[in-house]
Parts: structure tokens; C-alpha cells; sequence
């Protein structure tokens, strides 16, 4: 009873809790007397990750819809024209923001019910409680805080919870956690010690106990609690809790037939739930481009509106000019207070002008991303033959944000790998050994040999050999399956063999273990401490297992002690070579390391291998040791980390290993093109350092010339954070700034290419934020440091740290546009967070692919998805938003000069019709073919030179200077319309009868030239011509015409439209009209020409200069050949692929 008290003054005295909770077991009481029954009120455990309810989808969707400037602005310019009298109809700007507002709410609507359906799937799915001694099966939504749950064999875990008992006789049970931290191995989990023996639902229910635990927090690998369990005594018995005991909801129960546990955090309040990041709405840099376009345009539009109803007063000051006799105002427009008359002027000159600023930009640009995604999804070449799946597109809005990207931050395992160990070889002394391909238990065919590169080593060198494929057999923690059940069906014997499946929760002890088992020593089971192997002479070893030294990431190695049948005590260690190689004394230790860093320039995972025999004594001086360690309860850690310092010496060195984390097909080559592309690719992983820094390695994210720099758990640890950062900060800055011409330009060897390797821990120091005010800059000089580094290795990251990563990266000073790739629910809240988040379809569940804003089979896709697919889009999308802005410049700005001529009366110079059609008919369907259709290059000299991303990095064909030229361009064109129209009928008689021009005839003759102008302006713009481009461009101007032929009551008499009747026919009668149009039209499109060719002469682009090129490209298929109607999409020849790489290795 002291000893418990004790207990439990010393836990609580070692935990600062802010703020904890109790949860009651079964939610019985505490006996009387024991302590206060306190109930608490908790969330139930339903997942919320919709944004929309029934209730509230219309209001918050319409507040966000018209929280965009260009919405927001047409509903104003309806409202006017519906209150005054304007000139021209509220259907004009009606009805085109009734169609954007009703497609974007109907597109969002939709993709929120997916998510509800999704939700729902989760909440209603069933979970068994243990209720009053029974098992009552509830849904999940329902269960509560204090709940027992039974969970059987690959079964979920539906909230957080604390293992009880377990089916297992020492209590512990393995899990997987690929969902939460990426990792697929077997993880073990222990249940409290005083609760494991309960099996039955009887004996559970008799348990009598309260959990105290901190409340939520994110932090996967963080838990501190403590287990009160009530017997006959009056005081409970404590026991601590930790992170081992602690079941995360989404993790899968593994190899163990059932457990009981009980609810701590359920719902929203679980790990999982508080590391997922809100879905929040994503806007594009071009449209955040458009917007400020818009501002602009806003303000010419209000200015010409001010300069209009200033100069009508003024003008009519002189009594002459006010009204003419037959128009005499009306006594109420006489009453009417001049201020009320000039502010309706005003509204009137905005409505008249409101077409500058184009509502059809944005219903086209609509239209074209949502049509222009699916040339993602129809492409053959990301296609996964072995998912049955190719890419899908879950967000249209960001398809240009994909040919912007700067920084790429990519999770490891599934992502970069397969996530299968493959064990490559093994070296014995200098001797290496090659088995053939095993990977995972599966041995491939052709694998019975074994392949031994170098001779055989003598009689001595055997016992050698042998005890390194003993000592691997041993120094383990794998887990023996007998049975495993395939597809329903139990496999257990094959081919006459009994077979075993290994399960661990490191995935290259599986693979070590395996490649053991193919140079002829098996490692049978652990039965009654025992560890039985099979040797090569299909005998049985039997080797007592005494103590395990578990693997920590400080020390980097593992020890087992063992006793043989003859009874000698063995110590065998296996380890990173900075961690073996100085506490090693006699062994080839030269030959061994050099074959070690041989394999590890190959990007391999290389372990040594070493043992040493223990005399009785020893053995009992190290037992001692460590039980003293075990039992201490405080700095437990420390105590034992000196202990297996003082026992892990004087080594005899066996050998090394080569394990191969296996690279997604391609994933080198794709990390390759993007830093070509002028990306920074960052590998944020949940996974050891050791193993993610391997991978780095093998995908050339590292390379062999890269200094790494750590800023790890362990150098901070021997040096204080601060010091670290600015030794790190001096050793880059210096080398950045010591760079000369040579040094960039690759001449000098001096430069050195950094990558950084960084933990969790480390990286929550850094952020968060010092009470001293020196500490505040921590995050700068640690972006300062990620800036000068060519690659960064985050490693040990829970899922909320790789957001605040890519938030950190976002936040920075240049803002650049982030993707983030992952496939597990541990990647979620980086996808979300970054610019754009791509999801791959892999093994560990949808929950990254639905949460995407892209999802691909695999990472290889990424190149085309980036390098050719977003290059295409916003070289498309950047010029459909100038053209728009052109073309309304050049139709408005000439009814703005029309003003100066027709007294500032409003006059429309061009009819309703025209007004209305331009931007819907005349001059639409053309620019969105053109953003739909356009290759400015091929698309295999795009995927063979990924430098040409760089020409389009930053925005840079929607930078203001563009802007400005596109807009004086217009303004220009729209000089020449109107004035070059003005001075050639100034004064002259034109029809055959004599008859003079009208207004409604000069107004057509400007709007014929401005829709030839726009049309061919387009035309010389488009380098990729289809048949569809030529119908569409000539079929527009061919409308146009007919549609006048037939406004003008020419082709249908009946539509006999008063001011416009024979309008169009008079004008094509006379001579000097058609001259007029080819004489303006070649006019206008002039300077343009002139500019691309002079600039094309003197400063090409890398683009430009591609283009120029003699026509290699023509001999490939292009992405889209255009059939059958719209576009059938065929991928490229590869028959003419070599030989396009053989005559043109410039590309």
C-alpha cells in the first residue's frame, strides 16, 4: 500500500500536467471514500470532415462565391441596371453570373456530399463493447469515453484506446500504423501489467479502475497517463502509462487474435483527428493575377466613367448646347437636385463601360479548367496497369498552380518506395555473398543457388561465416506467423513445408532475416524463451534469449544475449557502422568497411555485425546492470543508456549487410527532372533517419558530392540549439557567399552542394516560440539555412509537423507555390496545407488520394503531371486571361471616344446585339480552344528538357510589365479602329446613291475591324493548328457575318430590326469600307508582329529558340490527335523516340 502511494506521488510529481482527465473504466464508480466521482462531459466519436450542411450550403457558399471581386462587382452592375434606366438590358450581366454562381456552387456542392458519403461509411461502421459482461455491438459514432471495446485480427481501431488484455499469453499485441505515420511494419504494444490475464468479456467486466491522462494533443509518439486499479485494499494500485500502451485510432490490429482496450479519446479529439488540417478553399496565383488585373481595370473603368459625366456637364454649361428643342427635359428631370442627376450620369457612363471588365472571362475560364482536366485523366501514360486506375483530378481550379511549383514536399515510404526491404547481399570477412531475389517471403524462381562472388574462405573463415548467419538469425525482434490467410483461403503447408511468414516492425529485419533463410540458416520461432534456427545441415539450434538491448536512434544499434545448447553466453550486435565500428577491437575491420561504404554510395542500407563471448561472470555482471537500470524510476533512460554503453564493447567483427528499400519504378529520374525544373524537393517522413537518409541516397536526392548537415535531436543534445543553427548557417552563408562566377557556372570543384537532415523534436524547438527575445529568430535563420540547402530530410515527422513545414515554407518572405505528395491519412494535413496537394493511390488506404487535390497510381507520374501537363496549362491559361483583358480593351475604349463625338450622351456606338454577343458568341469559342488545344512545344521535348519550366517560373507571363504591353496593345488597336474609321469617311459620300454613313454604319464598320483584329490576333498567336482551330477561328468570323447578314433583316426579312436594318448590307456595298477593314486589321496587327519578330532576333527565350528549331517534332504524334468530333487522345510514337534523342541532344 506505501509502495502504491509512493508510486503514485512519484508520477505525479514527474508530470507537469497543465490540464488532465479521468476516465472511469466501464464508467463504473470509484468505491466510497477512494476519491470525488466526477463525471465529465466528452465528445461522442463522430469524424467530421465535411464543410457544408444542408442548412447552411446556400448562405456560406453564396458568401464565398461573392467574396471573389469579379463576383461581387457584376452583382453590383445588376443591381444598378435593374434600379435606373441604363442603356443597355440587366439580362447582359444576369444572366452569365447566374450560370458562374449556380455551375461553382452545383461542382462544390457535389464534392462536399462525397465527403458526407465518406464520413458516414466511417461513422455508422460497427464496434463491439463490452457491456454488463456481454458483447454488444454498437455503432461506431456511439461509442463513448470509459467504453470496453473488443477488437479482433486486422480490424481498425475506432478511437484512441488503452490495451486492457490481449489474446496473447505475454500480453502485448502488433499493430500497424500506416495510416498514421506511413510506416506498414509491425509495431508491438503492451497491455497493464495488473489487466493482461483478463480473456473473456466476464473478466473484464469485473475490473474496477480510472485512468488520469493528459488531455488531447496532436503528437503521435507522446502519451502520459497513469492506470488507478481499485482491489479489496483501500488504496489503488498505480502503474504509468505511456506511449506502449496506447492504441491510435486508424492503426490495424495485426497477427493477434483479439484484445480489449478502453476509450480514451474518441472522435474529433483523437490523434488522428487533431492531426488532420481544415480543407480550406485554394485559389490559384493566376487568379490571385486576375484579381489585382481586375482592380486595375476597375479603376480605368471608374475613371472613364468620372472623366464622361464631368465632361457632359461641362459641355452642357452653354445654354446652346444643354437639350435641343425637340428633346426638351421633362419638369421632374428639371426638380431633380443636380447631384442625384450627375451620380445617375455616373452609373449610367459605368454600365455603358461595365463590358471592360469581362463577366465571360470567368465562365470561360470555368469552362476551361473543368474541360481541361480531363486531358489529365484520359492520358494513357498515367495509366497504372497494375491499380486498373490512372490519375484523376478531384479540384479543376488549381490545374495552372501545377506548372508553378517551387517547392515539392514528398513523403518516403510508399511515396518514394515501395515499401519492400530486398536484401542484396552480405559480406563475411571480405567475402561477399549475393543471394538471389527475395523479397517479403516471396522467393522469386531461379533463387535455390547461392552466388558467391568472391572464393570461399578457408576451415577458419567457415566457423566465421557461420556465426554471422547465426548472429542475424538472432539479433532481431521478428515475429513468426505459421499460417497466413491469403484471399479466405490458410496457406499452410506448400509444396510439403510447413510455411512461415516473418512480421516485424522494422521491414529490413524481415529482409536480413529472409536473406539468412536463402544462404541456408532459417529462423524457425520464439517459443519459451527459446529462439530455434535451422542450419545448413537441416539440424536444430536452440538458443536461449536472455536480454534484448532494443534499438534506439542515439545509439543505432541493437544487441541480443544468448545462450547456446552447450551452454556459452553470447553477445551479438548489429548497427550502423558509426555505431559498431569504434567499439570493435580485432576482425577485418578494412576490408569490411570498405565494402560497407562501397554499398553505401549505391544508396543502400548497410549494417555491421559483431559479437563477443560472455564467461558466466560476465553474464551475471550484466544482468545486474540492467535490472538496476530497469528498476529505476527516474531518468530511467539515462541509467539505461550507460549501461548498454558499458556492455556494447570490445567486439569481434563478423561482417556487414546490404538491405534495399526498393525505389518506385522511375522515382530517381522524376526527383532529377524536377531539380533540373529548378524545384526544392523536401522528403518530410514519420520514418527513422538512418533509413529515410538511405532512401534519399538511392533516389539522388542526396548525392555523393552533397555535405549533409544535421540538426538533430542528437548534436543538440551535445550542443545547445542555438549554437548548432549558426554553425550551420556560418558553414552555408559562408560557401554562399564565397561563390564566384566560376564556382556557379560548375568550373570550380570548390562548391560544395548541402543537404540538411532534421528530426520532429528538433524542428518543434525551432518553432516554437523563446521567451528570450535572441530566440525569436530561430525560424529565420533556420529558412535562411533550408535556402542555401540543395535537398532537406525531415525525418521523425508527425503528421501536423509536415503542415507547419510546408506553412513555414508558404509564410516565408519570396511566398513561393508549394505541392505536396503522400499516400497515406499521414500526409493529409500537408496536402491540404500546400498550394496544391497530390495524393498517390497506394497501399495504405484512400485517405490521401480523397483528400487530394490530384491523385496519381504512382510518384513517376509527377514529372508529366508538372513538366508537360501544368507547363500546358498555364502557358494556356495565362494567355487566355491577357487576350481577355486585350479584346475588351480594344471593344470598350472606342465607346469611350465616341463619347467626345455624340455630346457625352451615352450614346451606344455599337447595337444591343454586338454589345451583348461579342464576349458570348463572336469572340469566346476561339480563346477557349485556344487554352484548351495549345502545345507551344512538343510535349516530348517538354518531358526531355524539364529546364523549359524554368522559363515560366514565377508567374512570369502574368507579370505587370505583360500586362501593361497587352493593355496598350489594345488601347493602340483601339486608336487605329476608330480614328483610321473616322478620318477615311471624314467629309466623302460612300454608297453608289450618295448616300452618307450613319452612326449605327460607323459603329458597325469599328466593330467589324475590332472582331477580324481580336479573331486574327489569336490566329497568330496559335502555334498548334487542328482542324478544330481552323473551324473554330474562320467558323467565328463567318458567324459573325451571318449573324449580321441576318440581324440586318437581309437573310431573314421578317426580322426586320428597325435601327439596324440593311446596316451590315450597306456598308459591304461600298468600296472604300472593305478597304477600310484590310487596311485597319493589317494596321493593328502590326506592331505586335513586329515586336515578336525583333524580340524573337535578339532575345530569344529557351522556349523561342525550341520553336525556331528545324521541325524535328514533327515526326512525333502529338498528345492530342483530333477525331471523331471532339478530341480522341492517342500518346506519343515511341517507335521515334531513340532517334529523337540521337539528333537532338541540345533538347
Amino acid at each position: 500500500c506505501t509502495c502504491a502511494m509512493c508510486f503514485t506521488l512519484i508520477c505525479a510529481g514527474e508530470e507537469n500536467w497543465v490540464d488532465s482527465r479521468t476516465v472511469y473504466i466501464g464508467h463504473k464508480e470509484p468505491p466510497p471514500g477512494a476519491e470525488a466521482y466526477i463525471p465529465q462531459r466528452f465528445p461522442d466519436n463522430r469524424i467530421v470532415s465535411s464543410k457544408y450542411t444542408f442548412w447552411n450550403f446556400v448562405p456560406k457558399n453564396l458568401f464565398e462565391q461573392f467574396r471573389r471581386i469579379a463576383n461581387f462587382y457584376f452583382l453590383i452592375i445588376f443591381l444598378v441596371q435593374l434600379i435606373i434606366d441604363t442603356p443597355t438590358s440587366p439580362i447582359t450581366s444576369g444572366l452569365p453570373l447566374f450560370f458562374v454562381i449556380t455551375v461553382t456552387a452545383i461542382k462544390q456542392g457535389y464534392e462536399d456530399w462525397l465527403r458526407h458519403k465518406a464520413d458516414n461509411s466511417i461513422n455508422q461502421c460497427p464496434v463491439h463493447i463490452i457491456q454488463h459482461g456481454k458483447v454488444v455491438r454498437k455503432q461506431s459514432r456511439k461509442l463513448r469515453v470509459g467504453d470496453v471495446v473488443r477488437v479482433k485480427e486486422d480490424e481498425t481501431f475506432p478511437c484512441d484506446l488503452i490495451l486492457l488484455s490481449s489474446s496473447r499469453d505475454d500480453g502485448t499485441c502488433f499493430v500497424t500504423t500506416a495510416s498514421l505515420d506511413g510506416e506498414s511494419s509491425h509495431k508491438t504494444y503492451y497491455a497493464v501489467q495488473d489487466t493482461k490475464a483478463f480473456n473473456t468479456e466476464e473478466e473484464v467486466d469485473t475490473l474496477h479502475a480510472t485512468i488520469e491522462c493528459e488531455q488531447p494533443q496532436p503528437d503521435l509518439y507522446k502519451f502520459v497517463g497513469r492506470i488507478n486499479i481499485y482491489l479489496d485494499r483501500d488504496e489503488p494500485i498505480a502503474r504509468p502509462l505511456g506511449s506502449e500502451n496506447l492504441l491510435l485510432r486508424g492503426a490495424t490490429l495485426k497477427n493477434t487474435e483479439c484484445i480489449y482496450a478502453v476509450a480514451i479519446y474518441t472522435g474529433m479529439e483523437t490523434k488522428m483527428a487533431l492531426n488532420y488540417q481544415s480543407k480550406s478553399q485554394k485559389r490559384s496565383a493566376v487568379e490571385k493575377s486576375m484579381n489585382a488585373y481586375l482592380i486595375v481595370y476597375l479603376c480605368i473603368l471608374i475613371s472613364k466613367a468620372l472623366i464622361n459625366t464631368v465632361l457632359k456637364y461641362v459641355w452642357q454649361a452653354d445654354p446652346n448646347r444643354d437639350e435641343p428643342w425637340y428633346n426638351e427635359k421633362t419638369e421632374t428631370e428639371r426638380q431633380r437636385h443636380i447631384l442625384i442627376r450627375a451620380f445617375t450620369d455616373f452609373l449610367a457612363f459605368m454600365v455603358l463601360f461595365n463590358y471592360i471588365i469581362p463577366v465571360s472571362m470567368y465562365v470561360t475560364v470555368e469552362m476551361q479548367k473543368f474541360l481541361g482536366s480531363y486531358f489529365i485523366t484520359w492520358d494513357d501514360e498515367m495509366f497504372d496497369e497494375e491499380l486498373g486506375e490512372g490519375a484523376l483530378v478531384n479540384t479543376s481550379d488549381l490545374n495552372e498552380e501545377l506548372g508553378q511549383v517551387e517547392y515539392v514536399f514528398t513523403d518516403k515510404t510508399g511515396t518514394l518506395t515501395e515499401n519492400n526491404m530486398e536484401f542484396i547481399e552480405c559480406c563475411v570477412d571480405g567475402h561477399v555473398y549475393v543471394p538471389h531475389a527475395i523479397c517479403n517471403g516471396q522467393i522469386m524462381p531461379g533463387a535455390a543457388s547461392m552466388d558467391m562472388i568472391d572464393s570461399s574462405p578457408g576451415p577458419g573463415g567457415r566457423e566465421h561465416e557461420e556465426l554471422f548467419f547465426r548472429a542475424l538469425c538472432l539479433c532481431h525482434t521478428v515475429q513468426v506467423k505459421e499460417e497466413e490467410t491469403v484471399d479466405g483461403i490458410k496457406r499452410g503447408i506448400h509444396q510439403g513445408k510447413a510455411t512461415s511468414v516473418y512480421i516485424s516492425s522494422s521491414p529490413d529485419e524481415v529482409a536480413l532475416v529472409e536473406g539468412m533463410k536463402r544462404l541456408g540458416f532459417t529462423y524457425l520461432r520464439l517459443k519459451d524463451s527459446h529462439m530455434e534456427i535451422q542450419n545448413r545441415d537441416d539440424e536444430i539450434e536452440r538458443f536461449e534469449l536472455l536480454e534484448v538491448l532494443n534499438f534506439d536512434s542515439v545509439r543505432r544499434r541493437m544487441s541480443v544475449i544468448v545462450k547456446s545448447s552447450t551452454g556459452e553466453y553470447y553477445l551479438f550486435c548489429k548497427g550502423a557502422d558509426s555505431a559498431v565500428f569504434p567499439r570493435v577491437i580485432s576482425g577485418k575491420v578494412e576490408q569490411v568497411r570498405a565494402r560497407v561504404e562501397h554499398n553505401a554510395v549505391e544508396g543502400l542500407r548497410t549494417l555491421c555485425v559483431a559479437y563477443k563471448k560472455l564467461s558466466p561472470a560476465e553474464y551475471e555482471e550484466v544482468c545486474h546492470q540492467l535490472s538496476s537500470a530497469k528498476l529505476a524510476l527516474q531518468d530511467r533512460e539515462k541509467k539505461l543508456a550507460e549501461a548498454y554503453d558499458s556492455i556494447e564493447r570490445d567486439f569481434i567483427l563478423l561482417g556487414a549487410t546490404a538491405v534495399e528499400d526498393r525505389l518506385q519504378d522511375k522515382a530517381a529520374d522524376t526527383i532529377e527532372s524536377l531539380h533540373k525544373a529548378g524545384m526544392k524537393v523536401w522528403v518530410l517522413t514519420g520514418d527513422k533517419m538512418e533509413t529515410a537518409a538511405a532512401t534519399c541516397y538511392a533516389s539522388k536526392l542526396f548525392r555523393r558530392n552533397t555535405q549533409i548537415l544535421e540538426l538533430t535531436t542528437k548534436r543538440t543534445e551535445e550542443q545547445n540549439l542555438h549554437d548548432v543553427l549558426f554553425d550551420l548557417s556560418r558553414t552555408v552563408l559562408r560557401q554562399h557567399g564565397s561563390m564566384t562566377r566560376e564556382t556557379l557556372s560548375g568550373l570550380s570543384n570548390e562548391y560544395h552542394d548541402y543537404g540538411l537532415i532534421i528530426d520532429g523534436a528538433t524542428l518543434s524547438a525551432v518553432l516554437k516560440p523563446s521567451q528570450e527575445g535572441s530566440g525569436g529568430n530561430y525560424k529565420e535563420i533556420f529558412l535562411e539555412i533550408c535556402r542555401n540547402c540543395s535537398a532537406v530530410l525531415c525525418c521523425r515527422m508527425a503528421p501536423l509537423q509536415k503542415a507547419q513545414i510546408v506553412k513555414l515554407i508558404k509564410a516565408s518572405k519570396e511566398h513561393p507555390i508549394t505541392l505536396a505528395i503522400g499516400d497515406g491519412a499521414n500526409d493529409v494535413s500537408m496536402i491540404l496545407e500546400a498550394h496544391v496537394g497530390i495524393g498517390i493511390m497506394g497501399k495504405e488506404g484512400r485517405q490521401a488520394a480523397r483528400n487530394s487535390d490530384y491523385a496519381i497510381p504512382k510518384f513517376k507520374h509527377l514529372k508529366k503531371m508538372l513538366l508537360v501537363h501544368g507547363h500546358y496549362y498555364y502557358i494556356r491559361i495565362s494567355e487566355l486571361v491577357q487576350y481577355f483583358f486585350y479584346k475588351n480593351v480594344c471593344f470598350i475604349f472606342p465607346q469611350f471616344l465616341y463619347q467626345f463625338f455624340c455630346g457625352f450622351s451615352q450614346q451606344p456606338l455599337y447595337d444591343t446585339a454586338y454589345l451583348t454577343l461579342y464576349n458570348i458568341s463572336f469572340t469566346s469559342l476561339p480563346i477557349l480552344l485556344y487554352s484548351l488545344m495549345e502545345q507551344h512545344i512538343n510535349m516530348d521535348i517538354l518531358k526531355r528538357d524539364p529546364s523549359l519550366y524554368r522559363d515560366i517560373a514565377k508567374n512570369s507571363l502574368l507579370r505587370w510589365p505583360i500586362f501593361i504591353y497587352w493593355t496598350f496593345l489594345g488601347v493602340f488597336d483601339a486608336v487605329v479602329f476608330f480614328f483610321g474609321a473616322f478620318f477615311l469617311f471624314d467629309n466623302t459620300t460612300f454608297t453608289s446613291n450618295g448616300q452618307m454613313f450613319g452612326n449605327w454604319t460607323f459603329g458597325t464598320l469599328v466593330f467589324t475591324v475590332l472582331v477580324f483584329t481580336v479573331t486574327l490576333k489569336l490566329a497568330l498567336d496559335t502555334h498548334y493548328w487542328t482542324w478544330i482551330n481552323h473551324f473554330v477561328i474562320w467558323g467565328s468570323l463567318l458567324f459573325y457575318i451571318i449573324f449580321s447578314l441576318l440581324w440586318g433583316g437581309i437573310i431573314w426579312p421578317f426580322l426586320n430590326y428597325q435601327r439596324m436594318y440593311y446596316v451590315f448590307m450597306q456598308m459591304l456595298s461600298s468600296g472604300p469600307a472593305w478597304l477600310s477593314i484590310i487596311l485597319l486589321v493589317v494596321v493593328s496587327l502590326l506592331p505586335d508582329v513586329v515586336k515578336k519578330v525583333l524580340c524573337r532576333a535578339l532575345w530569344p527565350t529557351t522556349t523561342e529558340r525550341i520553336q525556331v528549331s528545324p521541325p524535328i517534332s514533327v515526326f512525333l504524334c502529338s498528345e492530342f490527335t483530333i477525331i471523331n468530333g471532339f478530341s480522341s487522345r492517342v500518346t506519343s510514337c515511341r517507335c521515334l523516340e531513340h532517334f529523337c534523342h540521337l539528333i537532338q541532344p541540345h533538347f
